[in-house]
């Protein structure tokens, strides 16, 4: 199993970040891909022997998870888990999550915050969890797959996603789109509670204008998405 750990100008989080994932006791790998970090993230990751690639230029959370991805496949992984450096996504909940796909019972698996029966943790803003709601509609509409918290980047992969994201992987706010290209491509798909953590350095990379951004943007991506898959099909 590797873990892939995101981290775009995360001197401040990437550290205690590794430390969790060490202290959950998982027998697994990790990989830190530095997004072209303009901090001290490299620097970090050097100085505590941490495994790390490091890309010249800033490819966003899609080029650098794609970039974890191929390096995955290269290594002949049979699993792959994202997590993001900043800290949010508790490495004690690795093995909540790894179990359906250890279990043969799905090949894709979601860390939701909005699943369990008490809203605990980090849930984000309540604008936030208005467009989330929205966007799971759609994805229920186009696809048929209900997913409570479609922008975690806490998942879980299975071989088969790990050959596919490699070659093709959503490159701008890809979590609700890798949904719908998993569940186009037959695989089963699970979501399991999960408690999240605020940030404690640094600040999100989404605003209020890049957040209106992201929700047209990524509406429109699912739709075209949906609609030529059904055109390949036909052909």
């Amino acid at each position: 199993m590797l873990v892939i750990i995101a981290a775009y100008n995360e001197e401040a989080n990437i550290v205690k970040t590794v430390r969790s994932l060490e202290a959950a006791n998982i027998a697994c790998d990790y990989l830190i891909v530095n997004d072209g970090s303009s901090d001290r993230t490299e620097e970090v990751c050097r100085e505590n022997g941490f495994s790390y690639v490091s890309l010249p230029v800033n490819l966003g959370i899609g080029g650098a998870v794609q970039t974890g991805y191929r390096y995955a496949l290269e290594n002949d992984y049979d699993i792959a888990v994202q997590i993001d450096g900043d800290g949010q996504h508790d490495p004690a909940y690795l093995q909540t999550v790894l179990q359906p796909i250890l279990e043969d019972k799905a090949d894709y698996v979601i860390g939701s915050r909005f699943v369990s029966e008490k809203a605990e943790g980090f849930q984000s803003s309540a604008g936030r969890r208005v467009g989330i709601r929205l966007l799971s509609r759609l994805i229920r509409l186009c696809c048929g797959v209900r997913i409570c918290d479609v922008t975690s980047g806490f998942r879980a992969v299975s071989r088969r996603s790990i050959q596919e994201f490699a070659e093709h992987y959503p490159a701008d706010y890809p979590e609700p789109e890798a949904i719908i290209d998993a569940s186009l491509r037959g695989e089963r798909i699970a979501e399991v509670p999960v408690l999240m953590r605020e940030r404690e350095h640094g600040v999100s990379s989404i605003n209020l204008k890049r957040s209106v951004y992201y929700m047209i943007k990524v509406s429109l991506d699912i739709i075209v998405c949906r609609i030529s898959y059904g055109v390949r099909r036909a052909r």
